[in-house]
């Protein structure tokens, strides 16, 4: 699996280099991003901070992973992620769950990308209590403690919590991206401008282009207006003459 997410990846990177139609240079506001009505709050300090709201379910997120998480690692220090996994139905909750208990467990790393290769890849649905148990267990995970953690009120204040983002976010479809609280961008926003057919990594790459664009907007708002240069210290008054001798 690892191979086939190298491959993937490096597949994917290469439209880059190979097609010029993925390039977005001068985002336009209303086109392939969006400014959010109500702005959220965003605990990121100087940094930016940048959430996918996702689902474990959407192939489309499945496809972007690989790539986001190379976009993510090249970020570094500039940005804060953060995931928020979205459910639109009661099917989705199980998995939902899983993404919470993963992240409070620390295994969230370790797994992610292992979530996504079991429902599309080895077609596991995920939509049940047992299923994410099972799931886990095949892992590695203790079983008592996975259920521990999955039933336990953090996970589940987590997923209220997300619930709530997604309302305030108003995020109808996924992947979608909310950078500062404030922009909202995602393939599918991006791919509606960009003027002809283009196949969903190019989108995806495009998207990218796009969140480098509004890190760099938001970094030169938080900067601030350039300081003025210190004015130039006033030269040194002239010592007066001295006074004519008197004969």
């Amino acid at each position: 699996m690892r191979l086939f997410r190298q491959l993937f990846l490096i597949l994917g990177f290469g439209f880059v280099a190979a097609g010029a139609s993925a390039s977005v240079t001068a985002p336009q506001i209303g086109a392939e991003y969006q400014v959010l009505q109500r702005p959220q709050p965003a605990d990121a300090g100087k940094k930016v901070e940048v959430i996918e709201f996702f689902g474990y379910f959407c192939p489309h997120c499945n496809i972007l992973d690989p790539v986001l998480t190379a976009w993510v690692k090249k970020q570094g220090d500039n940005i804060v992620f953060k995931r928020v996994h979205v459910d639109f139905s009661d099917s989705m909750l199980p998995q939902e769950r899983l993404f919470a208990t993963l992240e409070a467990m620390g295994k969230l790393e370790e797994l992610h990308s292992k979530v996504f290769y079991a429902m599309h890849v080895d077609r596991k649905r995920l939509s049940s209590d047992d299923e994410v148990v099972e799931f886990a267990v095949k892992q590695g995970l203790d079983k008592q403690k996975f259920l521990d953690t999955y039933n336990s009120f953090s996970v589940r204040s987590k997923v209220g919590r997300s619930k709530l983002m997604q309302q305030a976010y108003n995020i109808t479809g996924v992947p979608t991206f909310a950078v500062e609280g404030r922009y909202i961008t995602s393939p599918s926003i991006v791919g509606q401008v960009m003027g002809h057919p283009v196949t969903e990594q190019e989108q995806n790459l495009a998207s990218l282009q796009v969140l480098d664009w509004l890190v760099a907007k938001v970094q030169k708002e938080k900067a601030g207006p350039a300081a003025a240069p210190a004015a130039a210290p006033a030269p040194a008054a002239a010592p007066a003459a001295a006074s004519a001798k008197k004969k």
